[in-house]
């Protein structure tokens, strides 16, 4: 399984020297959540359905809370792997160290046939499996998964855009879908967890004591980059699917069968983190314009023109040599400037 981009070593070279320049934590937080205030709609709030970029009230301090906690987890375990290794160590026990990469395998479908009475005896086992499930599930509110209107589910950063369903919540982004598939109280180790990952399907169980549980299987309703996604287990909370899609369309369902939702109830805007560098640019020129025309200062393309005409101006021969530049002389249309 490729590593999750949240840990590659990519970036480290210019976050260090950020670090360094700054020397300690607190101002370096402060700096990249400047960032994000200066140059993303982080911090925009949706306040209407005409606001066009920005996140609900609420969920973007809970995508930072959801991303403190995560690494906080995996500090949990590298302290109780550390005390493992030592405690095994002070005992002079030759034993080896617990395997914590996740386990992927293919679900096997079942293929005898059934009677109905057993049919049905099994669909009632599947059902309580998917009860006992979601009273382990603490994240995401009873209440939330009783109602099927788009507002709950916005309102919660593990379903904004998507939506929460019997054994999983699912969200997602321009590019990405996240699932997150419960998992009981007792499933702490990734060994106890086994995902396949198809472009097209996938498939999620846990060992829970003796017993094997499928909680999600089924066809996606689009495609996805099998090399681009990767899963992880929440110990006794949930396995996350980070899954990136094959095209960027927004999903109306994660599977293929379940309930759809309303994608005209969605906040389909793309975010900023989403938006490239040359995007980026006209995006910052345009609100740049923006606040231009509305104080009644020239804007970007007839900044560049009067630079141009400066030039000319107070050059020789030019009837206007001497006097005071006046940029009011000149109708400059947007067409007329090439970015």
């Amino acid at each position: 399984m490729a590593s999750p981009p949240e840990m590659t070593e990519m970036y480290d070279n210019a976050l260090l020297g950020i670090l360094q320049h700054v020397g300690n934590v607190q101002d370096f937080l402060r700096i990249y959540f400047g960032f994000l205030y200066r140059k993303t709609d982080f911090y925009r709030l949706l306040t209407s359905p005409n606001d066009r970029l920005g996140f609900p009230p609420g969920v973007a301090e809970k995508m930072v809370m959801k991303t403190f906690r995560m690494f906080e987890q995996l500090s949990d375990h590298d302290r109780e792997r550390a005390l493992s290794e030592l405690q095994r160590k002070q005992e002079n026990v030759d034993v080896p160290l617990p395997v914590e990469e996740l386990e992927v395998s293919s679900c096997e479908t079942e293929t005898e046939p059934r009677t109905e009475e057993e049919g049905g005896g099994a669909e009632a086992e599947k059902t309580e499996a998917a009860a006992e499930v979601h009273r382990d599930h603490t994240a995401v509110p009873h209440t939330a998964t009783a109602q099927s209107s788009q507002d709950v589910f916005q309102s919660e950063p593990d379903s904004y855009n998507g939506a929460v369903r019997e054994n999983y919540s699912w969200s997602q982004d321009f590019s990405d879908v996240e699932v997150r598939v419960f998992v009981p109280k007792t499933v702490l180790k990734g060994r106890q967890v086994s995902v396949s990952l198809q472009s097209s399907s996938v498939c999620v169980r846990v060992s829970d004591g003796a017993e094997q549980k499928t909680l999600m299987e089924g066809e996606f309703t689009h495609k996805i980059n099998t090399e681009n996604s990767l899963w992880s287990l929440e110990p006794g909370n949930c396995v996350v699917l980070s899954l990136n899609k094959a095209s960027e369309v927004w999903w109306n369902a994660a599977l293929k069968g379940e309930a759809e939702i309303d994608i005209n109830k969605i906040h389909k805007e793309r975010s900023m983190a989403t938006v490239d560098e040359e995007e980026h640019a006209v995006l910052d020129r345009l609100t740049f314009d923006y606040h231009q025309k509305l104080q009644g200062k020239p804007q970007s393309h007839e900044m560049k023109v009067h630079d141009m005409l400066k030039k000319g101006w107070d050059a020789e021969g030019s009837p206007f040599k001497g006097q005071t530049f006046d940029p009011s002389m000149f109708d400059v249309p947007p067409s007329a400037v090439q970015f």
